[in-house]
């Protein structure tokens, strides 16, 4: 081969692996539009329209798990709707009572998980483990909310080895971001005596700056979780590190997109109520008891109107 020929098919093999690079660095999860509508009615509030789409994109597509994981999703809103109480200047699903309709929702994580773990035995590939990762992070909330922690733990840890293997198999797959800040920011949080239990029972330690910056890239990035990242931030900031003002930049466009989800809205009015702007929290809580009139579920209505007129009495009251 002479010099010349040389160098053209350097060339030429330099251009097909940058290109295929670039191919590779461009690729990401596919989320239909089928998919986004299911997420904007769950984020929107109207939890039966989420479900029914869902169970028929699990009839559609019965091996894929993406429609139990989405049904679930909407299980779980109903879930903490149902479960939120005013307590100590705000809104939030503290503890959850185990009653049957549990069953249906665990159901759906252990489906999910089943039908990722048999798609990882065909083929090892990083959208399965991020499927299989989202299954455990599912059913350790609500484990979690039951205060059942060692099941929550064990769901917890095996979720993060699934987040991390799918970033490694494709680093594209930002949602997993979401569940591995997540995982860092409340292992960070935990009590001296519960950090104990951690080392003893071997569970991965974690940085709650680290889970931040992780959630941060979620709420950007994220195809499936960026709304579910931008509302974990904003609790957490409120919830656990009283920055009032940044949970509120990172809430409002939620409460902007959705104002038919009274969630939002009342955690906008809380944030503006600890930051002592009496107006603009009533203006919120009044939003949030408007939206509630329009939830579908009679047990969810009436739920978040009690707690949005149980907010504007506290703010009265100061």
């Amino acid at each position: 081969m002479t010099p010349i020929l040389r160098a053209v098919v350097v060339a030429l093999v330099c251009v097909l692996l940058v290109g295929s690079g670039r191919a590779e660095a461009a690729r990401k999860l596919v989320v239909g539009a089928n998919i986004h509508a299911i997420l904007n009615d769950i984020y929107s509030g109207q939890i039966e329209n989420a479900r029914k789409k869902s169970v028929e994109l699990q009839e559609k597509n019965p091996e894929d798990p993406l429609g139990y994981l989405l049904e679930a999703e909407a299980e779980w809103w109903q879930i903490w709707c149902t479960s939120a109480e005013f307590k100590y200047g705000m809104t939030m699903a503290r503890h959850h009572e185990k009653n049957p309709g549990d069953e249906h929702y665990f159901a759906l994580t252990k489906r999910a998980y089943k039908l990722a773990e048999a798609g990882i035995s065909e083929q090892n590939s990083g959208e399965m483990h991020l499927y299989a990762a989202m299954a455990d992070a599912l059913a350790a909330r609500l484990y979690a909310m039951r205060s059942e922690y060692r099941a929550s733990a064990h769901a917890g840890v095996r979720a993060r080895e699934h987040f991390i293997t799918a970033l490694k198999l494709d680093p594209t797959l930002t949602d997993a971001y979401t569940g591995l800040g997540l995982y860092n920011y409340y292992v960070d949080t935990l009590s001296a005596i519960a950090r104990v239990l951690r080392v003893l029972m071997g569970i991965p330690g974690g940085s709650k700056q680290e889970g931040i910056l992780q959630l941060e890239k979620g709420m950007r990035e994220g195809q499936l979780s960026a709304s579910l990242a931008r509302f974990y931030l904003a609790l957490n900031l409120f919830n656990y590190d009283q920055k009032y003002e940044r949970a509120l930049e990172v809430i409002a466009p939620l409460a902007e997109k959705y104002p038919g989800n009274p969630v939002f809205q009342l955690m906008r009015g809380d944030l503006n109520a600890k930051l002592q702007r009496r107006d603009l929290a009533e203006a919120s809580y009044r939003a949030a008891e408007t939206a509630a009139n329009e939830l579908g579920d009679p047990e969810c209505r009436a739920k978040m109107r009690r707690l949005a007129q149980e907010s504007m009495e506290a703010l009265r009251r100061k």
